[in-house]
């Protein structure tokens, strides 16, 4: 079995962990892995939400699956749109910590950041939780691999910066002095599939299909669908300050929401519960209320301000 990944060195640990699984539940298959370079890698220098946002880190993925030089593709899920191309299927391992988390050098929480502290990040999801904690914090546009930005906080030329928890547990390693402050998920609202990852391949590829089989989880698949069901629905891309996370306890969902213009000067925070059944279902009574509540003319907003900065990067 081939499959690809990007070549960050976060994606490869990530592929490699789900090849070693592979091995693992299959004695004897050949699992090698084909490194690929995206436009989202080659791409560093503006905020993804400027460049095209999702599919930058998939499309080169999926043409690989689709020319047979790849029988599965691994992505971080939150990095995928929520519509699959007709020809592919999608299964989700066992998902890690959905949360984001605070890197400094000295352990510094939010809350203790000295005022016009600069925090990295490319996030406006992330941004606008920034700005609606600490207003006098001091946001910094912040791409490239973790090991950049990791760097960026190690060297102090960032006092703090954002990242996933996942990404950092993944890589089971921080520069010497750097720490890493989880944040709580009811406040601190991740992205939509944030902590997962998301395993595409061919239909009808039964081969494949049987081999990964083992590897589904079924809380991360629920959870992740009514996250993703709620960006779906509001038609929000990574250009979009949305957080949602779904929290599974028994037969009951609940999705809590966060939505904001990126200067937080309107922030939406709400929450539905439901049957875990209907995680579709659960999303689509929540996208109604954050609608009712305000939430059309932050999308409109976010749109627009997508549009302008992309035409700016073409010219």
């Amino acid at each position: 079995m081939i499959l690809a990944s990007r070549a960050s060195t976060l994606a490869l640990v990530q592929t490699e962990s789900v090849a070693a699984d592979l091995r693992r539940i299959h004695p004897g298959l050949d699992v090698r892995v084909e490194t690929i370079r995206t436009r989202g890698d080659a791409e560093t220098a503006a905020p993804l939400w400027a460049v095209g946002g999702q599919g930058l880190f998939t499309r080169e993925l999926e043409e690989a699956l689709r020319a047979g030089k790849a029988d599965a593709a691994v992505h971080s899920l939150k990095d995928m749109p929520t519509a699959l191309p007709e020809e592919f299927d999608l299964l989700i391992p066992r998902r890690a910590d959905p949360r984001d988390a605070l890197v400094t050098r000295d352990g510094a929480t939010l809350e203790t950041l000295p005022k016009g502290a600069a925090v990295g990040t490319s996030s406006l999801r992330r941004i606008a939780l920034v700005v609606t904690s600490r207003p006098d914090l001091a946001p910094r546009n912040l791409r490239g691999n973790v090991d950049t930005r990791l760097g960026k906080v190690a060297s102090g030329e960032l006092p703090a910066a954002l990242l996933a928890a996942a990404g950092l547990e993944r890589l089971g390693r921080l520069p010497e002095g750097v720490r890493a402050l989880p944040l709580p998920a009811d406040r601190f609202v991740p992205a939509p599939g944030q902590g997962a990852l998301g395993l595409e391949f061919r239909k009808g590829d039964e081969v494949t299909r049987r081999l990964l089989e083992p590897l589904r989880d079924a809380a991360a698949e629920t959870t992740t669908a009514a996250e993703r069901a709620l960006m779906r629905r509001l038609q929000a891309g990574c250009h979009v300050p949305l957080g949602a996370h779904a929290v599974l306890e028994g037969t009951s969902l609940t999705l809590h929401a966060f939505l904001s213009y990126p200067d937080g000067r309107k922030v939406l925070r709400l929450s539905e519960t439901g049957p875990a059944s209907a995680p579709q279902a659960l999303a689509e009574t929540l996208a109604v209320r954050l609608l009712d509540a305000g939430a059309q003319p932050i999308l409109d907003f976010a749109r627009a301000a997508v549009e302008k900065a992309m035409a700016k990067e073409r010219t």
